[in-house]
């Protein structure tokens, strides 16, 4: 089977850097998420400005996203891929020392922007640095780093709960200094980018390359835009992102608000509902570790039909319940058993399984873009439709994780098999083993 084929140290090296994209990304909203009722007291905010900065969080990587990707494919995926999560710390820095609402906003922006900029970016440089039997478990295992983001953030906002604007301060500080550590490691991670020259390298005995050859990876080499608007690129962006928006609406929502509306609509206390979210992460986490082992079988996407209607199901109990607490307890129960195999971890993968290797960045960084300008506009409206009705809100969500499931089915079942074996085996990035 291929997907047991053993995957060399490098490879994991370079797929946890990239990672560190999903880990900062989902670090920042959770933390946001997680800080807001503090914000909202501390900074004395209303229900509409608490709505403005999840937006904006949102809003941010949306454009960075967008950007980002282009950028990437236009001027070389490693020079983006080392500098934007720099300007991403210095965002989480702005956040953490913020004295005051306004400039607490210019953090988000920056961080939000860098974030975003950073997703489609680091994804196509592991998928090109990837042969194509070991580029699904590399792929996903990106995802694992979002739970660790995750993970840590509700952690720490656990531990501090009582602590205030200090925990707070931790919370989007720990950010921070993570983005500078793998700022300095991706600095060092020798790749050799195949698109900056538009010719594979020549590999030297020890796997070093010589200077002429990185010279000329640094040179950057523009990939048409009209390569975008080809049914090859516009199929598979369109239907990735129909199933990414959908399903992101009830993830985004729940990543941002998880804890407020466990507050404000569950009555739990800050605490408590901290508590709640840190004690079903693991179970996403190990479950996410479980999708890395089969991202490259055929029970990637059988796994996921299950997944689905389960997914769907602890939406359902959610609204009828309204929000209640016992059925918020059985929501995150069955929603964390399910999201690992029927969420972002596929989008990652059959993105790029199905985009044109090409345009990975651009294409990529739309979807990304064009999402969670979607999550921007929804997270604004959040605690106002939360605040008015939490069953409005809840079956809303419901209605879009089905939505999900029939796009993602589509994807499974038409595109997938499509485009197997269009996908080279040669990696287009490939990783120094020094």
């Amino acid at each position: 089977m291929a997907g047991t084929r053993p995957i060399p140290t490098p490879l994991w090296k370079a797929a946890a850097l990239s990672g560190m994209a999903s880990y900062l990304d989902a670090g920042l909203i959770v933390a946001i998420s997680v800080n807001l009722a503090i914000y909202r007291d501390s900074y004395d905010m209303g229900v509409w400005m608490a709505g403005a900065i999840s937006a904006i969080v949102t809003g941010c990587i949306a454009v960075g996203s967008l950007v980002g990707g282009r950028l990437a494919d236009l001027f070389g995926r490693r020079r983006v891929y080392n500098w934007d999560i720099f300007c991403f710390a210095l965002g989480a820095i702005v956040i953490t020392l913020a004295p005051d609402d306004i400039t607490l906003l210019i953090g988000v922006l920056v961080a939000g922007l860098a974030a975003g900029a950073d997703l489609p970016t680091s994804l196509a440089v592991v998928s090109d640095a990837a042969p194509s039997w070991a580029r699904g478990r590399l792929v996903a295992f990106t995802q694992v780093m979002w739970m660790l983001g995750i993970t840590v953030a509700i952690f720490l906002g656990f531990v501090l709960s009582t602590t205030g604007m200090t925990g707070a301060r931790l919370i989007t500080g720990q950010l921070a200094v993570a983005a500078l550590v793998t700022w300095a490691l991706r600095s060092r991670l020798k790749l050799t980018d195949e698109w900056d020259t538009g010719e594979h390298e020549r590999n030297t005995g020890d796997g070093e390359r010589d200077t002429a050859q990185q010279e000329a990876d640094a040179a950057p080499h523009s990939t048409p835009l009209k390569n975008i608007w080809t049914r090859a690129a516009l199929l598979p962006m369109t239907a990735t992102f129909v199933f990414y928006v959908t399903w992101g609406l009830g993830a985004n929502t729940f990543g941002q608000f998880g804890t407020y509306l466990l507050v404000t609509v569950s009555d739990a206390s800050q605490s408590l509902a901290t508590g709640i979210n840190l004690a079903f992460i693991p179970i996403g986490v190990l479950l996410t570790l479980a999708f890395v082992r089969v991202a490259d079988t055929p029970w990637r996407d059988r796994l996921f039909h299950v997944a689905a209607v389960v997914q769907i199901l602890a939406f359902v109990i959610a609204s009828l319940t309204a929000g209640a607490l016992v059925g918020m307890l059985v929501f995150f129960v069955l929603y964390q058993l399910s999201n690992p195999f029927a969420g972002e971890a596929n989008y990652k993968v059959w993105s790029q399984l199905t985009l044109p290797a090409d345009t990975r960045g651009t294409t990529q960084g739309l979807t990304y873009a064009l999402s969670r300008g979607v999550f921007a506009v929804a997270a604004f409206f959040t605690p106002a439709l939360a605040d008015h009705s939490p069953s409005v809100l809840l079956w809303t969500i419901t209605a879009c994780m089905t939505a999900a499931a029939f796009a993602g089915v589509f994807i499974i079942r038409v595109l997938v098999p499509r485009s197997a074996g269009a996908v080279s085996d040669r990696a287009d990035l490939r990783v120094s083993s020094t």
